[in-house]
């Protein structure tokens, strides 16, 4: 009997697997969401230097291999024991160990909800190659989730990967045929392109970044075009709740704009784990 035979004959054990893996990923999503910003930056400023000239910058060297974990305030090397997903954090009651800096809310967050998608997607899915697929999916939605909620960026490396990842998962028609996924990337572009230069053309102002475009374009490729206006009103509709929420406890003001991504990031994770329920509900 395989290790997939097994797990699928014991659910228990699935969802602890799931749960682990969900956990030991997550902790590589903490890397991602601090360290791909600070390389994009520093890419940009070497481009800038180049273009202009200059020296290039005496940074020490950055990436998500090296250097090792280190406490971001004191820069002091986090022992393995302290690295250890989640628990490491409960053991330091979220603070560092050598200088007593609290720890950031989004490495326990990250871990327990990347935990937690991993397990509803064995749930939803079964054991088997669809809910490996889906687990990566939702990997990639948290990651820009968080670094959208921390910087306003949507990176490149992490939404057109993502793009092309669902164009090859539904080669095969997992989540949706494979000409609904193309033509569910083409539009889900299309669509915030269009509603961005509308926007901008009557009040002369951007509504949103192209990253969020892209961003839709790939839960098109993973979901179909059908689930494209049930994304749209499910991200709408949270953005709408969440703006409305900071706005009453006086932590944005009137005027700002808020992160789009978060909101696009949970529609598509819905749409991918509720895809059963949300084909009810779409007239199409």
């Amino acid at each position: 009997m395989s290790f997939v035979q097994i797990l699928a004959a014991t659910p228990w054990l699935a969802y602890a697997s799931a749960i682990v893996l969900g956990l030991v990923v997550g902790s590589f999503l903490n890397v991602v969401i601090v360290r791909l910003p600070v390389m994009m930056e520093r890419a940009w400023q070497a481009q800038c230097a180049e273009l202009c000239g200059q020296p290039a910058s005496a940074d020490a060297p950055l990436n998500l291999a090296r250097p090792a974990s280190h406490c971001p305030a004191c820069r002091h090397p986090i022992a393995w024991r302290h690295n250890v997903p989640l628990f490491g954090w409960i053991a330091l009651r979220g603070r560092c160990a050598h200088c007593g800096v609290r720890i950031a809310w989004h490495y326990p967050a990250v871990e327990l909800a990347t935990a937690a998608l991993f397990a509803a997607c064995v749930a939803v899915l079964g054991v088997g190659w669809p809910a490996l697929a889906a687990m990566a999916f939702c990997a990639a939605c948290v990651a820009l989730a968080v670094i959208d909620l921390q910087t306003s960026l949507l990176p490149d490396d992490l939404t057109l990967p993502l793009l092309w990842a669902g164009l090859f998962v539904n080669l095969w028609g997992v989540f949706a045929p494979l000409a609904a996924a193309v033509v569910g990337a083409i539009a889900g572009y299309g669509v915030l392109w269009a509603v961005y230069w509308a926007f901008r053309l009557a009040t002369g102002k951007e509504g949103m970044g192209y990253g969020d475009f892209k961003l839709l374009a790939a839960i098109g490729a993973w979901l179909g075009w059908q689930s494209l206006p049930l994304v749209m009103v499910a991200a709408s509709l949270a953005g709408l709740l969440a703006a409305g929420a900071l706005l009453l406890t006086g932590r944005m003001r009137r005027g700002e704009t808020m992160p789009f991504g978060p909101c696009l990031a949970a529609a598509g994770i819905m749409g991918l784990l509720g895809a059963d329920f949300w084909t009810k509900l779409a007239p199409w």
